[in-house]
């Protein structure tokens, strides 16, 4: 058994048992994926895959409990070289960060001037992804930190940490009728076309279960993933907007009116993720204090050890 071995069954599970596209991300051939499978499987004396012909299908009972335990005895290799580089070089290194654009543009700023004025030397990196790449990023090893409102607190390699709470809020153009009609109710919003989120971002489901609930169906014009693009479209007249309430910059929207709508939509949590046994770099600990003070290095090693 070698690391080699480990590597190719954990991937062939991540790309969903794609042979191709395992020997694609390793750099090796598809021929010598399967070799090393069958050699791994002839070694432990058991079938780690379920099959169909030369296909590959799922993973057997044993399989599972060898991948969950590879996963494990990988995530520690990588934890030793990170190790390493922490006593050698503790100011110095890279650390990404995996996050949605609503939080790099809106939550993070500061966070990252102030990370980057005591860091100097630390390569931040940071990716703006769908929720779903985010927890692949970090479950993947591909990222340190995810920020997300979505998806990471429900994926269970992962641990997600409360980082604040926020609510939706109804953008019209200034002027518009809404701005003047009393206290909103999700029927008058109805009555008018709709831009907000696209499905999977900040918080469209719940968006959706409000109206279900009430027994409302508006009118969706527009989608987007970007609350800069909705603003946009809701000031030139083309529909009214749904946002998360932070984003709206009285300064710079000028144009729009931010109505008093929380109380129509459930609360929201944005998370910090990361991956549960990962060995984070000591800068990594003093991001996630610089988003919030409450999440100290001991609680965050306490939810990332547990459930190991």
């Amino acid at each position: 058994m070698n690391f080699q071995q480990l590597r190719i069954i954990r991937e062939t599970v991540r790309r969903q048992f794609n042979l191709t596209e395992v020997a694609h991300h390793l750099a090796t051939s598809q021929s010598g994926v399967s070799k090393h499978i069958k050699d791994l499987e002839d070694e432990l004396g058991v079938a780690l895959f379920v099959r169909r012909g030369k296909r590959l299908l799922d993973l057997t009972e044993p399989g599972r409990e060898i991948v969950a335990m590879a996963e494990r005895i990988l995530t520690d290799a990588g934890n030793i070289k990170r190790i390493a580089e922490q006593m050698a070089q503790a100011d110095h290194g890279q650390l990404t960060i995996a996050t949605t654009h609503m939080q790099a543009r809106y939550a993070l700023p500061r966070v990252v001037a102030a990370f980057r004025a005591r860091f100097p030397n630390v390569q931040l990196v940071l990716h703006q992804s769908s929720p779903p790449e985010i927890a692949a990023m970090l479950v993947e090893g591909r990222a340190d930190i995810g920020i997300a409102t979505e998806t990471v607190g429900r994926v269970p390699e992962l641990v997600a940490f409360p980082y604040y709470r926020w609510h939706h809020a109804v953008v019209v153009p200034k002027g518009h009728p809404l701005e003047t009609a009393g206290p909103l109710s999700l029927a008058a919003i109805a009555a008018w076309p709709l831009i907000t989120y696209h499905q999977g971002f900040t918080g469209r489901p719940a968006i959706d279960r409000a109206f279900e609930a009430a027994g409302e169906q508006p009118s969706i014009v527009m989608e987007a993933i970007d609350a800069d693009v909705i603003k946009a479209y809701v000031e030139l007249g083309l529909g009214i907007g749904i946002i998360a309430a932070q984003v709206f910059e009285p300064a710079r929207d000028t144009g729009l009116a931010l109505l008093d709508s929380g109380a129509l939509f459930e609360e929201m949590t944005s998370h910090i993720a990361v991956k549960r046994g990962r060995f984070l770099r000591g800068f990594a600990y003093r991001f996630i204090e610089a988003c919030d003070p409450a999440l100290t290095e001991a609680v965050i090693r306490a939810g990332t050890e547990q459930g190991r």
